[in-house]
């Protein structure tokens, strides 16, 4: 990526990534977010050619538990002891994340649907796949979505040292700061598994924890209309939606994605990203 595209995606960043403080009780304070009236979405920025993994790594396993959070700019966020799983803010506003990314074929379907209805989300990615698939996160930059840490290779992270820790969370940061343009201010544990070491880690490298309220279970390949009816019996203001656009078979969560999105909107839910004051 050449030196100035990166410097005018930091700068189209700037207003994208003022996060504010996450509130107490697992819940994170949030900013207006996804926009009525965005401009089409632009063309992504010419990269190195698309690499795709021919064998990614197994991990989709079923996650342990749900849990989240934020991160801060110019000073490191809170150590926490547990992540936030809701989000705080007036009206129904809630907040669609996609794990596991970025993948050649499922993710550049989500990508064209939120921009279709100019919404925003939020997708956690993993290293290994980030570092294949560079020019997607540099699409998510373009517009205006948030790229937060998910590992390097999707590991059970209460399993690891604190070292191995240190260095899935650190390798997937430098690749997402090369590609997207600043390093994620946000950080998910793979499975749900957190423990005082991933808290720890994540507020050295300015990340906070970001969970879930509302898990689609799509991983399970349950059908599109069961991801649908999960999303929509979910859907409350502060929901926080858990869905996947890598790790295995997407394309029911991409058809998903078509139908309940729509009908969110309709129903006057305000989809957006999160997003914390600088301190």
């Amino acid at each position: 990526m050449e030196k100035d595209q990166l410097l005018t995606r930091r700068t189209l960043l700037t207003g994208v990534a003022a996060l504010g403080a996450a509130g107490a009780g697992g819940a994170l304070a949030l900013g207006a977010g996804n926009g009525t009236s965005r401009p089409p979405a632009p063309v992504p920025a010419p990269g190195p050619p698309q690499r795709s993994p021919l064998k990614p790594s197994a991990y989709r396993l079923q996650p342990l538990t749900g849990y989240g959070a934020p991160r801060a700019a110019h000073r490191r966020p809170p150590v926490r002891s547990e992540p936030i799983l809701r989000m705080t803010g007036r009206g129904r506003t809630m907040l669609l994340t996609f794990d596991d990314g970025p993948h050649p074929e499922y993710t550049p379907e989500i990508l064209d649907t939120l921009a279709k209805y100019e919404v925003h989300a939020t997708f956690f990615v993993c290293g290994e796949m980030a570092d294949y698939n560079r020019d997607l996160l540099t699409r998510m930059a373009d517009e205006g979505h948030v790229v937060g840490n998910h590992t390097w290779s999707h590991p059970l992270l209460t399993k690891l040292s604190r070292r191995r820790i240190r260095s899935e969370m650190e390798r997937t940061s430098e690749v997402v700061e090369e590609a997207y343009g600043e390093a994620p201010r946000w950080f998910r544990a793979p499975y749900g598994a957190w423990n005082r070491d991933t808290f720890q880690l994540g507020s050295a490298l300015g990340m906070e924890p970001l969970a879930w309220t509302v898990d689609t279970l799509d991983w399970t390949t349950p059908g599109t209309g069961t991801i649908v009816d999960r999303v929509e019996e979910g859907a409350a203001p502060g929901v926080v939606v858990l869905s996947h656009d890598a790790g295995g078979d997407r394309s029911q969560s991409v058809r998903a994605l078509r139908r309940y999105l729509p009908e969110l909107l309709d129903s006057g839910y305000h989809l957006t990203v999160p997003r914390r004051r600088l301190i």
